[in-house]
């Protein structure tokens, strides 16, 4: 069974961790960005929602557990005017992949915002990750638009 609860002070750190890691590839595939660019960017991102660390109440940090292991992390904001959340990570571990977790995931924090008056998840998903979007769509997502950029050369 599929269990959400709220992050650690001392499991914050290694959720920086691979943040700063993966969403710092993505950044630099995604826009073209050097390493060492996309990793200053994604610290900034880190660091514009948790300026106190985990001391703030406009996101919240999850872990994700099975059977009382951590299997995965999911960062959201709820927006009360307009009765939604939107998701900004969602990840379970690779040896945890293909066990329906991911679902159970979802569902589970729909089970949550439900019982608060939330109506709503929004989220975002990089073009290239093709397991995302079908997670999504599996479980009720459908597209409501398209992030597009374009590099301009420097001639």
């Amino acid at each position: 069974m599929i269990q959400l609860r709220p992050m650690t002070s001392s499991e914050y750190p290694a959720y920086c961790d691979y943040f700063i890691d993966d969403y710092s590839r993505e950044i630099a595939e995604n826009y073209g960005h050097s390493m060492d660019r996309a990793i200053e960017l994604a610290n900034q991102d880190l660091l514009r929602s948790f300026p106190n660390g985990l001391e703030t109440n406009d996101h919240e940090l999850l872990c994700i557990e099975s059977d009382s292991e951590l299997i995965g992390y999911l960062w959201h904001s709820i927006n009360t005017s307009d009765k939604s959340t939107f998701i900004y990570d969602f990840f379970i571990f690779s040896s945890s992949r293909n066990h329906g977790y991911g679902k159970s995931a979802i569902s589970a924090l729909e089970s949550q915002l439900k019982s608060i008056g939330i109506e709503q998840i929004k989220l975002r998903v990089a073009y290239q990750n093709q397991r995302a979007l079908k997670l999504y769509q599996e479980v009720g997502f459908s597209i409501s638009g398209y992030n597009m950029s374009k590099k301009l050369g420097t001639s």
